[in-house]
């Protein structure tokens, strides 16, 4: 279909749940269709992208609207203030992710400014910082859509601190907590405990065979694995030259699965966040 002039196409994914890709940064935002209520997952980089979004939601259904957000990054929140003219009361993160956005929104506009320079300057409709007004904090918190269930929660640090996971029948939303078709992105990550993120999320791929990512094509268990055992590997490579190239430890990069700036995020979030010596890092 094409919706506000842009090809707005749904993705069938699982039960009840569909995704569709967002123009500018590819963000994967979700549809997930209960009996009496719809939750949307993630709202794109501002009104441009939310005003797409919401017309091609409103192709599907006329179901009154939940949002929920995955993490506090703009390109997956800049859209709220649109949905929540759109009469949405409810948005869900984890508690962290909410107070972040609260907190620093406006710090994070300069990353849309080739997106949507409307949000970038803050000028314009619906261009405010509208931040969740629905936590999830320790414990899952399951939303009744009537006939469909979906549960959020949350297993820990990883891409950011407050990474929201969605689960809905054998479909996960995993955010950027789980990256296809480019490489993790580390500014603000807790690498260590990314990497029991993952582990915990293969733990129960039996209940997950479909993982929808923050961006690019959805993906299977499998691939999980394998980017938990390419991070663990990075997470010794790194240790390693921290510990032995304490003046200059990006002689580690060359040698990492990332690329040259992923690679320096990397590290220096390991030097910032946690145990630098190889010996700590789980085997």
């Amino acid at each position: 279909m094409v919706v506000n002039g842009a090809e707005a196409v749904w993705r069938h994914v699982g039960e009840r749940t569909w995704v569709l890709r967002l123009d500018g940064y590819g963000v994967n935002a979700g549809l997930i269709l209960g009996d009496e209520l719809a939750a949307v997952v993630d709202t794109g980089a501002g009104p441009s992208n939310a005003a797409t979004l919401h017309a091609a939601v409103r192709e599907v259904t006329d179901l009154p609207l939940v949002v929920i957000n995955t993490h506090a990054h703009g390109d997956h929140f800049f859209g709220n203030a649109y949905f929540r003219a759109q009469g949405v009361e409810d948005i869900w993160a984890h508690g962290v992710a909410a107070d972040e956005i609260a907190a620093h929104g406006e710090d994070q506009r300069p990353l849309v400014k080739a997106i949507d320079p409307a949000m970038a300057s803050g000028s314009g409709d619906w261009t405010e910082i509208a931040a969740p007004n629905r936590r999830v904090q320790e414990h899952p918190v399951d939303l009744h859509l009537g006939g469909h269930t979906v549960t959020l929660f949350h297993l820990g640090r990883g891409h950011t601190a407050g990474d929201l996971l969605v689960g809905s029948g054998n479909v996960l939303f995993a955010g950027d907590l789980v990256e296809e078709g480019a490489h993790p992105s580390f500014e603000d990550s807790y690498p260590y405990e990314w990497q029991r993120v993952l582990g915990k999320i293969i733990a129960i791929d039996e209940l997950y065979t479909c993982i929808v990512p923050g961006h690019g094509e959805p993906v299977d268990p499998d691939f999980v694995r394998t980017q938990f055992h390419k991070l663990r590997q990075a997470i010794k490579t790194c240790s390693t030259a921290i510990h032995e190239y304490s003046v200059d430890y990006t002689k580690a990069i060359p040698v990492l699965p990332y690329g040259p700036i992923q690679s320096r995020h990397l590290i220096l979030r390991m030097k910032a966040t946690g145990p630098s010596r190889a010996h700590s890092i789980p085997r």
